[in-house]
Formats: C-alpha cells, sequence, structure tokens
C-alpha cells in the first residue's frame, strides 16, 4: 500500500512538473506573440508613410509637369 501512494505521489509531482513547464511556455509565446504584435504594428504604421511620401512625390511631379506644359 505504501508503494502505491508513493508511485501515486511521483506522478502526481511528474504531472505538476509538466504543467508548470506548459504553463510557463505558454506565458513564454504570450510574451513574444506581444512583441510580434509591435513589431508588425511599427512595420505596417512604417508602410503607411512610405505609400504616402510615394503618393506625395507623385503628385509633386505631376502638378509640376502640368505647370511646365502649361
Amino acid at each position: 500500500m505504501i508503494v502505491e501512494g508513493c508511485a501515486v505521489a511521483s506522478m502526481l509531482g511528474l504531472l505538476e512538473a509538466r504543467e508548470t513547464a506548459a504553463r510557463e511556455r505558454v506565458e513564454d509565446l504570450r510574451e513574444e506573440a506581444s512583441r510580434m504584435t509591435a513589431a508588425l504594428e511599427a512595420a505596417e504604421i512604417e508602410l503607411d508613410q512610405r505609400v504616402i511620401a510615394r503618393e506625395e512625390l507623385v503628385d509633386a511631379l505631376a502638378a509640376s509637369a502640368e505647370e511646365t506644359t502649361s
């Protein structure tokens, strides 16, 4: 009977250790996902700025070309 109790306690300890490891992995992945979300948002802002800059340049060149031909 005592041997069975030790085996159960040992298995319970093993399961608790695995649960703790899984919980830590989940937290690490959440933190990584948060960092990646922030990086994605920054990249999207930069992309938007580049698109606007290009569009403004195209508009300015078109206006300059119209003035030259008028």
